[in-house]
């Protein structure tokens, strides 16, 4: 079922780099089908707008749509917002307040000027105007990605939330999405999907103006989409499937770490990684998803996730599981040790920490507060996970009162001529007082 890694083999390391490589998107941007066929989508959206919306939809969700009939009517939403479970809408609303109060305990706000004599310098923080939130609609409903989403651009005062998913519950979006979208305030739904839903909102079409920043999770083509969109409109990341590191010692319950494990092979496809010194707790663990993957509902493509990308790896301490952590950045990293906040620290590259024996990932997924849009395939070396500070414009505004180039002017104008810019350094020398 799962493979044993362990690091004092010859060629452990290859074998766990190995495991991920299946997953990374970049290898698609190397001229794949996949990148040519998302590429002709976006050129046919940029000529054709609607009908190439349409056309699209139609071929891949067999759903006809006119361009007139984007749009879910404010009703549906009304509707479907009335039809919820009232257990589910009790649980979006505790989600909602929740990720909100997180979000606006770390809004960064515009702070006072930094003073020199005669020199006033800030730098001032406006929201996006208009985001799009991509909401995947494939397998199943997913409100949490509206919700992890919309929140942190609400807080940051993005005044247009747009969102758009797929029709692929009897020609429309599906009611769970739609009842999130009611919930959160927004009024603007498009039942389109997939790249043609993501050039839409990049490029702007009859029917559906573009926005500023699309973020939100997806298959492949949603994501080659975003990718290919970056420079037209901004992104969060370049996002693939979700994975989840847990260092574990000795201490740990392997009930809780096998039942983590199975929560992201789930995702199929979703790699899970247990790093732990102790052979005790990995071969409880390996017995113990054995147990629990049979009461799960979908047991087949978890077991896939598995055999295929996923690993108990028994290190020589917790010092190499820190290290081989770090290296493999995960998106999901849990610590379930006997003293889990002494390697806090020693962690620089994960997109979430889940500390101690009750951290278990998917608080963070749906309720704890942080966004669950996190960084996948080892780019939390240089992406962060989603937050209300991403949909803020920083703008300098730069104040010099009479006489207050004086001090700055010389050092300007010898990097000015240096650089050959002899207009530069004019501009401060007519300035200069006399």
């Amino acid at each position: 079922m799962i493979r044993t890694i362990r690091m004092d083999d010859p060629g452990a390391r290859q074998a766990l780099a190995g495991l991920r490589r299946p997953l990374l998107l970049e290898q698609l941007l190397q001229d794949s089908p996949e990148l040519q066929s998302v590429h002709a989508i976006i050129d046919d959206v940029r000529a054709r707008g609607d009908a190439a919306v349409a056309d699209v939809t139609q071929r891949v969700d067999n759903v006809a749509l006119s361009p007139g009939s984007f749009r879910v009517p404010a009703e549906a939403l009304a509707a479907a917002q009335e039809q919820l479970d009232p257990a589910l809408r009790a649980a979006m609303r505790k989600a909602i307040d929740q990720v909100r109060t997180f979000q606006e305990h770390i809004l960064t706000t515009t702070r006072e000027p930094l003073r020199r004599p005669k020199v006033a310098l800030q730098a001032r923080l406006r929201p996006m105007r208009r985001v799009g939130v991509c909401v995947p609609g494939a397998a199943a409903p997913l409100p949490s990605s509206a919700i992890h989403c919309a929140v942190p651009a609400q807080v940051a005062g993005v005044k247009d939330v747009v969102l758009v998913a797929p029709p692929r519950h009897q020609g429309t979006v599906h009611p769970t999405i739609l009842g999130v979208a009611a919930e959160l305030g927004i009024t603007e739904v498009y039942r389109v999907g997939g790249p043609q839903a993501v050039a839409a909102l990049a490029i702007g079409t009859e029917s559906i103006p573009r926005v500023d920043k699309i973020v939100g999770p997806g298959g492949i083509y949603t994501q080659l989409a975003k990718r290919l969109c970056y420079g037209m409109v901004d992104i969060e990341m370049f996002a693939g499937p979700s994975e989840v590191v847990v260092i574990a010692d000795e201490a740990a319950s392997a009930v809780h770490v096998a039942a983590d494990l199975l929560s992201q092979a789930e995702h199929d496809p979703g790699a899970a990684i247990l790093l732990t010194p102790s052979a005790m707790l990995l071969e409880a663990v390996r017995k113990e998803l054995a147990v629990q993957l049979v009461k799960l509902s979908r047991q087949e493509g978890t077991a896939r996730s598995l055999d295929h990308y996923s690993a108990l790896v028994l290190v020589r301490n917790l010092d190499e599981a820190v290290e081989l952590a770090n290296g493999i950045a995960p998106e999901h990293l849990e610590i379930d040790v006997r003293d889990a906040e002494a390697l806090v620290d020693r962690i620089e590259n994960a997109g979430a920490i889940f500390v101690g024996a009750h951290g278990t990932e998917a608080a963070g997924d749906y309720v704890a507060g942080p966004s669950h849009v996190l960084p996948t395939g080892g780019s939390a070396r240089f992406w962060s996970g989603l937050s209300c500070n991403d949909f803020l414009r920083r703008t300098s505004i730069l104040r010099y009162e009479p006489g207050g180039l004086d001090a700055d002017a010389d050092a300007i104008i010898a990097i000015a001529e240096a650089e050959g810019l002899t207009a530069h350094a004019n501009s401060v020398r007519v300035r200069q007082s006399k």
